[in-house]
């Protein structure tokens, strides 16, 4: 039974598009299957639709907790022997279904404690676990679920997302030397940073980035007056360090902060295999509901592909883990 009502509810919830900023219809789905399941829901507004869900029994010492948001584009379910496929399969419906019915098992032997927070926007700034971390709660440890391979996460990287902004003059490219070319600083200042040493960490390793987006010009004949870049870092340690190791940049481009999420250090339990991950989460917006632990079935090689899916013997394991997981927190 376990099994059918996993298998099922992770394709139902993959089923209905909640790509990130478009949730408020798989809310209401997962909101009204949680009542029929025997939970309290709270539904918390993030936005005039989107909301979080929090469902509980009693107080909760341990929540389960994961997002159900996704990336674009939006693609079904299907099953094809021992996977699901679909957007959010792997990242996060599976672990979100893993997680219900964990809760569900714990219940009926009796454990009331044990709630589940699900939230939206993990895809695009957290902002839904902004959001839950001012719910009241007496909890004592986040399980947080995304895509680990089965493994206790013991550590995350941190995020540094800013924006180079290059300025120059607009001319006519019949007489360049009277403008000042923005896109040729950019250049240059992307160059520079190649060269410039990163910071390394022992666990965590050496910091990375990615330069996502370029824009800038007005038209191939015209000198271009302006041109950016957003640049991604997956950071190891303090972002002071990286400020600062950008200062050379700055004669040539303004440095714009976008978003910062510091690298996170995650509890861990006897038992389990643990492995530190590049990405980051929702853990280090959601710093008020106790000691964080990170799990969840599925690869994250698989996620935010066209191929994403996750094996049904990892989300059945995943169930048992989770379950064994809040008894274990609880004692």
């Amino acid at each position: 039974m376990d099994s059918l009502d996993l298998i099922g509810l992770t394709q139902a919830l993959v089923d209905i598009d909640s790509t990130t900023g478009s949730e408020a219809a798989a809310g209401r789905w997962l909101a009204a299957d949680l009542e029929r399941r025997g939970y309290h829901v709270t539904r918390q507004p993030v936005d005039r639709e989107r909301f979080n869900i929090l469902a509980t029994v009693d107080d909760p010492s341990v929540v389960l907790s994961t997002h159900f948001d996704c990336v674009p584009p939006f693609f079904p379910s299907r099953r094809e022997a021992d996977r699901i496929y679909g957007r959010g399969s792997c990242d996060a419906k599976g672990i979100l279904a893993a997680q219900v019915v964990a809760a569900d098992r714990l219940k009926a032997s009796g454990i009331r404690d044990v709630g589940l927070l699900f939230v939206v926007g993990e895809e695009r700034g957290s902002d839904g676990a902004t959001a839950a971390n001012a719910l009241p709660n007496g909890c004592r440890y986040l399980i947080n679920g995304e895509p680990t391979d089965n493994r206790l996460g013991a550590a995350t990287r941190g995020v540094w997302r800013i924006r180079l902004k290059a300025s120059g003059r607009a001319a006519h490219t019949s007489h360049p030397e009277l403008g000042d070319s923005a896109i040729e600083k950019l250049i240059d200042a992307l160059w520079q940073l190649r060269g410039i040493d990163l910071p390394v960490d022992p666990v965590l390793g050496k910091t990375h980035y990615t330069v996502g987006m370029i824009a800038g010009g007005v038209a191939p004949n015209v000198v271009p007056p302006a041109a950016e870049a957003e640049v991604l870092f997956r950071s190891v340690g303090s972002h002071d360090v990286l400020r600062e190791a950008l200062r050379p940049l700055e004669p040539r481009v303004r440095v714009e902060e976008v978003l910062e999420v510091p690298p996170i250090r995650m509890h861990v339990v006897e038992g389990f295999h643990t492995e530190v991950f590049p990405y980051t989460t929702d853990i280090p917006f959601l710093t008020k509901w106790g000691a964080p632990l990170l799990y969840g079935p599925g690869s994250v090689l698989v996620a935010h592909t066209a191929e994403e899916h996750v094996e049904i013997a990892d989300l059945e394991r995943a169930v048992d883990d989770y379950e064994r997981l809040a008894r274990d927190l609880r004692m």
